[in-house]
């Protein structure tokens, strides 16, 4: 009887692993990425840079997460990085992450196996400060042997999340829209 016992908890264990190595074979994770937005008026440029999200691409269906800590965004100055976290912007205290769950529509068209540019349609929902919108936007990915590149550059317009300024020193120095750009580095397993 503890024989069957052995042989049933090897062949659970054995099976147990296979499929968690079969799961990690489909799905590409990161915390290799480089997030920047840049704002442009005639009273400044505003530009900030975040190096701590994390990211992960399912390869069987093309499902795309990625989470971004808002505080990890790093200005040149440090009174623009405190106006970023402040209640009146991000307010980063209650709104400690930003968010993107999407989907890449055209997954049938990229070959992770194959060397390569190709070009990436995703869809999904991008989440600020507490708001969610639908989104649909271009990027590429670059595979190179072992290392798969997710490049976007895209346009967020502030009032879409609620962070607005009618009147003051914001209201003239940081524009209506700001450019971002996502850089992520996927290593294959």
């Amino acid at each position: 009887m503890k024989t069957t016992n052995i042989k049933q908890t090897l062949i659970f264990t054995a099976l147990l692993f296979f499929s968690i190595f079969s799961y990690a074979q489909n799905r590409l994770l990161t915390d290799n990425t480089h997030i920047r937005f840049f704002s442009t008026t005639p009273a400044e440029d505003i530009e900030s840079n975040n190096y701590a999200s994390t990211s992960t691409i399912n390869l069987e269906n093309g499902n795309v997460v990625f989470s971004v800590p808002m505080q990890s965004f790093e200005f040149e100055k440090s009174l623009m990085q405190r106006h970023f976290n402040q209640r009146r912007f991000l307010h980063t205290s209650e709104y400690p992450t930003g968010r993107l769950v999407g989907k890449i529509t055209n997954l049938d068209q990229i070959d992770f196996s194959t060397n390569g540019e190709y070009e990436a349609l995703v869809e999904g929902e991008l989440t600020i400060k507490g708001v969610t919108n639908k989104i649909s936007e271009k990027g590429t990915i670059k595979i190179n042997g072992d290392v798969v590149e997710a490049r976007s550059v895209f346009f967020v317009t502030l009032a879409d999340y609620d962070i607005t300024f009618g009147r003051g020193k914001p209201s003239t120095n940081i524009a209506d829209k700001v450019e971002v750009t996502v850089v992520a580095k996927y290593r294959k397993e």
